[in-house]
């Protein structure tokens, strides 16, 4: 049995609310349950943060005084915030995804071994579309992307284009598409002469971000302080 701390209500709170397993129990902090991490005074082993920047204060007071490991599935940090994470990792085990689909994971694994090969005979364009409440563009997980296959070229990354847009040989365009109710699509396009290669993931339900961040959640559990991603759940690497 394990005992999860979940901050945050909205949306994706109420699927990881659904997905939860029988035999695992859900403390929910949030303005909706009129509960403040801040103010709990028990111990949970581990958090999932699914809520926005504005929480990572609390979740880091929280997370050092009690020694509890963290899951982080919000976007949206500025760089100091995510160096604060950095150093958050160095007291306790913290998982930080932007994306834990099991399709993506294994989508960002195929960009990380096959862009080398690529990017002398194909441009990259990095397209993502999400509905029309999402809060930042481009996505946690279109930036994640851009980094992967970005390890090995030093591009410049081109976040749209207006006017005159020549394309330049090393750059690597990403592309925020928001309307409706979108869950999610990322398309990773290789466009070569006479050839285009895309590799494509959509989301149907905000469901697989629900279970794969509880699958991730189980496994820091048992985990020693340090940064992890979820090639380390799936790959163990």
């Amino acid at each position: 049995m394990l005992k999860i701390g979940l901050v945050g209500y909205g949306a994706m709170g109420k699927v990881v609310e659904e997905s939860i397993q029988v035999d695992d129990e859900l403390a929910i902090f949030a303005p909706e349950y009129d509960s403040s991490l801040a103010d709990y005074q028990e111990k949970v082993d581990v958090l999932l943060d699914f809520s926005n920047p504005a929480n990572l204060d609390t979740i880091i007071e929280y997370a050092t005084t009690h020694k509890v490991p963290v899951v982080i599935a919000t976007t949206g940090y500025s760089e100091e915030q995510e160096e604060r994470i950095n150093q958050l990792s160095k007291e306790v085990p913290v998982l930080l995804s932007a994306n834990y689909s099991l399709g993506v994971i294994l989508m960002n694994r195929i960009l990380k071994d096959y862009s080398p090969i690529l990017k002398d005979y194909f441009d990259i364009e990095i397209i993502e579309k999400h509905h029309r409440w999402k809060e930042d563009a481009p996505s946690g997980t279109a930036k994640m992307f851009a980094n992967t296959i970005n390890e090995t070229l030093n591009y410049d990354f081109v976040y749209g284009r207006e006017g005159v847009a020549k394309r330049t040989d090393k750059e690597i365009g990403v592309h925020a598409v928001r309307g409706g109710s979108i869950v999610g699509e990322h398309e990773v396009l290789f466009a070569g002469q006479d050839e285009v290669l895309t590799i494509k993931h959509q989301a149907f339900s905000k469901k697989i971000f629900a279970v794969g961040a509880l699958n991730g959640a189980r496994w820091l559990s048992d985990q020693k302080v340090g940064f992890y991603d979820m090639n380390d759940v799936l790959f163990e690497s």
